[in-house]
């Protein structure tokens, strides 16, 4: 027997032309157990749409908002539509409950955090380009593969980031500049036992980057 979507995905307010498609979609795959269900027989299953209506409300109260907030700080119409549903996305696979009390602030900080990750992005876009531009034409990625290289890169960027600041420091002697651990703890200061820890720290990382899902 077909069950019918109540609440506030059924309202007006949900329809196509008010939210965007992408979450219109993650409201249902997300929030349908916490929303009450209909047969089409009328027999309910109760439950609550707290979260949905939250998250509508601060969707149609501060989008606005927020979208010409990205816009002043990113100077791209495009970019600031786009990080704006990126923020309300999050906001929606996160799960939790949504703070209304601050909904700017709460708002302005995950699609900080967004704006960071874009020019991160764009950053290490230019430099695979410039890299591919300066590399003979026999030596150069097929076509199909330079976006999976890009991800790879975009992927190792954020395990770097994530890396204290001396386990990331340490990593990166040894891998780019070829040092040897009893270079790198003289260079650093610090005992050959602290270096071998911290890059048993980073490898550790790349494994679960590489291996895990």
């Amino acid at each position: 027997m077909p069950f019918l979507l109540s609440g506030h995905l059924s309202d007006q307010s949900c329809k196509a032309g008010t939210l965007p498609y992408k979450i219109r979609i993650v409201l249902i795959l997300f929030l349908c157990p916490h929303m009450c269900l209909t047969n089409d027989e009328g027999s309910a299953v109760p439950a609550t749409d707290l979260a949905a209506h939250q998250i509508h409300i601060l969707y149609t109260d501060h989008h606005g908002w927020l979208y010409n907030w990205l816009r002043h700080k990113l100077g791209n119409a495009c970019d600031a539509a786009d990080i704006a549903q990126d923020t309300f996305m999050r906001i929606l696979t996160r799960q939790q409950p949504v703070h209304l009390n601050e909904p700017r602030a709460y708002l302005s900080t995950i699609a900080h955090g967004l704006v960071i990750d874009h020019w991160r992005r764009r950053e290490l876009e230019r430099a695979w380009l410039e890299t591919l531009a300066s590399l003979p034409e026999p030596e150069a990625p097929a076509p199909e593969t330079r976006l999976i290289f890009l991800e790879a890169l975009i992927e190792i960027d954020r395990l770097l980031d994530s890396l204290k600041p001396r386990v990331r420091t340490t990593f990166l002697l040894a891998q780019l500049d070829g040092l040897t651990c009893p270079q790198i703890a003289e260079r650093l200061g610090v005992s050959l036992s602290t270096v071998e820890r911290y890059i048993t720290k980073a490898l550790r990382s790349c494994y679960m980057l590489r291996f895990e899902p």
